[in-house]
């Protein structure tokens, strides 16, 4: 930044390319920072089950003599309602962490649970399934590698009929893949990718979400641009997900929010993001923005944030792909109407999501760094009032607007002149007082760009 440099304003050492190099280099470190995963997260189906309904039922901590005989009436009773209620039993002192932990440790209980998971009986299996969910929920690996014997089970019954019973499968299936390097090892080669990929063609939007947060769980995975990725792009998923996420009256939001982070850890693998691109990732993710624009206009429904968050991430990632220049991909994204939709985003997420405009300002950025046309848009729809609006907010929003206006700058004395008239001059001298220095620095960088190219400021 500007403060690392030393003497005056010397347009001979310190040029355009200079300033441009630098800010690329600024630019790299943000993306690397946007590619960090997301905290890992599990969830539960307990609400569906109906027994559950009762708030009123506190489920107790169970021992090993407890769960002993609960396991031995659920395999040998001698009627089937007994059996269900033992498993029950189980299952909801299985909510416990000190049960689960005495579970695993109680010699033969996996593999009664397996044995009765794979049971004749639709109701004793989806009961044992439910045991195992309850397990899967668990932060511990230990208990994690301890539910390795069902996996396999679990990944066949996903071309199963019962479409409860699959989400079921894919939700366990999802947490125990994210905590447990095992069993990711193992359901690899069994053909985890396939199986998903047959899923993806489920008409149950249940079956669909489930789906996609397990796809999303597999793509966290350390491992995942080496061993996952490839394999994943190798098969009909992606052209499944970016069919997700067309706009439109069967775009489902709960199925979109998911594809759309898994197609963000995707593109931040950098495995083949050209290959996303031939798919028409970007042109998708372009129309989801003015759709997603459109809504905030509509309703005040805070949940679009959900889906915004990813979407502004992949377009970001991707506009960093030279692919881009090559299918005309900026094209896809008809300069004016994407420009305005994002300003329509950030001005929602000023007064409902201010921990957002980050990300539609760095996608701002990357649309404007190498583009012109972009840049004119941002001038002749009179948006650059708006963008130093956003200056107090943070400093880290502050650097983005700044960075976006350098990008403007850069692009000559055409642009300058019809940068500098206006409220830009006092914004950038209220900028020059902040305490951050590379807010400070950024400024006097674009005060910089002014200079070289418009001489009377």
């Amino acid at each position: 930044m500007w403060s690392r440099r030393q003497g005056r304003l010397r347009p001979t050492v310190c040029g355009v390319e200079e300033l441009r190099r630098r800010r690329r280099e600024q630019e790299a470190a943000l993306r690397k920072a946007r590619r960090e995963q997301q905290l890992v997260s599990k969830r539960l189906l307990r609400e569906d089950a109906p027994e559950e309904a009762g708030e009123g039922c506190v489920a107790a901590i169970l021992g090993e003599a407890e769960m002993q005989q609960f396991l031995r009436q659920a395999q040998r009773g001698t009627e089937e309602k007994e059996r269900e209620g033992a498993l029950l039993s189980l299952r909801r002192g299985l909510q416990h962490p000190e049960t689960q932990q005495t579970f695993i440790q109680l010699e033969g209980s996996m593999r009664t649970l397996v044995g009765l998971l794979t049971s004749n009986q639709a109701l004793l299996q989806l009961e044992a399934a439910r045991c195992l969910h309850e397990l899967s929920h668990s932060e511990q690996s230990t208990i994690a590698e301890a539910c390795l014997p069902a996996t396999s089970y679990l990944l066949t019954y996903l071309s199963g009929h019962s479409s409860d019973f699959i989400e079921l499968c894919l939700y366990t299936l999802g947490n125990l893949i994210v905590e447990s390097e095992a069993v990711r090892r193992q359901l690899l080669p069994q053909g985890i990718v396939p199986a998903l990929a047959a899923c993806i063609q489920s008409p149950h939007v249940a079956v669909l979400e489930a789906l996609g947060y397990a796809l999303s769980q597999l793509l966290q995975a350390k491992e995942a641009p080496e061993k996952i990725i490839p394999s994943i792009l190798a098969s009909t998923l992606p052209q499944h997900m970016l069919q997700m996420l067309q706009p439109g009256p069967k775009l489902n939001p709960g199925v979109a929010v998911e594809f759309a982070w898994c197609l963000h850890y995707i593109i931040c693998s950098q495995v083949s993001n050209p290959l996303l691109i031939g798919h028409g990732a970007l042109s998708t993710l372009g129309l989801l923005l003015l759709d997603l624009a459109g809504a905030v206009q509509r309703t005040e429904d805070a949940g679009l944030e959900l889906l915004a968050c990813p979407v502004l991430r992949c377009l970001s990632n991707l506009l960093t792909e030279a692919a881009v220049e090559t299918v005309g991909g900026q094209m896809q994204l008809r300069d004016e109407r994407v420009v305005a939709a994002l300003f329509i985003l950030l001005q929602f997420f000023f007064q409902k999501q201010p921990s957002l405009l980050p990300e539609g300002l760095w996608l701002l950025n990357n649309l404007t760094a190498n583009s012109p046309s972009f840049c004119t848009s941002l001038l002749s729809l009179d948006l650059i009032e708006p963008l130093l609006q956003l200056l107090p907010v943070s400093n880290v929003v502050s650097v983005m607007v700044l960075t976006v206006l350098c990008n403007v700058a850069e692009k000559g004395p055409a642009y300058c002149q019809r940068l500098w008239p206006g409220s830009l001059l006092p914004a950038l001298l209220h900028t020059l007082a902040f305490s951050d220095t590379e807010v400070v620095g950024q400024s006097l960088e674009l005060l910089h760009l002014l200079f070289l190219y418009q001489p009377e400021v």
